[in-house]
C-alpha cells in the first residue's frame, strides 16, 4: 500500500511538471544571453510561403527544427524559437489587431543566430514571417 501511494505521488509530480513547464532554450547573440521557446498561444509551426507563390518556403516543426528555402531555392535545415523571458513568457509588441514577435533561427551547421520578425494579424488570421512569407491559421482561442 505504501509503494502504491509513493507511485501515485511521483506520477502526480511528473504530470504537473510536464504540463506546467514551457520549454525554454538559452541562446547567445553578440555575447548576450537570450531565451527562446516554440510555445505560443498560436499555431506557429507550419509552412510559410509568399502570397500566390510556392517558393521560397519556410517550414517550422513543433520541436524547434525546420527548413528554410533561400531566394535561390537552396534549402537549409534550421533551429528556431520565439524570444521569451527566462520563465518562457513570449515577448511581443502589441499593434492594432496584431502582435509582433522576434523570431530567432540558426542554420543547423552554424553557431550564429539570426533574427527576423514574426507578426500575427488577428483579423486576417494570418502570420507573416520575414515580412513576406505567410501562413493562414484558425483561431481556436476565440471566446
Amino acid at each position: 500500500m505504501k509503494i502504491l501511494r509513493i507511485l501515485l505521488i511521483a506520477l502526480f509530480f511528473i504530470a504537473t511538471k510536464s504540463h506546467s513547464q514551457v520549454h525554454v532554450d538559452a541562446i547567445n547573440y553578440k555575447n548576450h544571453e537570450r531565451y527562446i521557446t516554440t510555445t505560443l498561444n498560436y499555431p506557429v509551426p507550419g509552412t510559410y510561403l509568399p502570397i500566390g507563390q510556392k517558393a521560397p518556403s519556410t517550414v517550422l516543426n513543433p520541436d524547434g527544427t525546420g527548413v528554410i528555402q533561400n531566394a535561390d531555392l537552396s534549402k537549409s535545415k534550421i533551429n528556431w524559437g520565439i524570444e521569451c523571458t527566462d520563465e518562457g513568457t513570449p515577448i511581443f509588441k502589441e499593434g492594432f489587431n496584431s502582435a509582433s514577435y522576434t523570431f530567432w533561427y540558426r542554420i543547423t551547421d552554424s553557431e550564429e543566430w539570426n533574427y527576423t520578425q514574426l507578426s500575427i494579424h488577428f483579423l486576417k488570421k494570418r502570420m507573416f514571417l520575414m515580412g513576406e512569407r505567410v501562413k493562414e491559421y484558425e483561431d481556436y482561442n476565440v471566446q
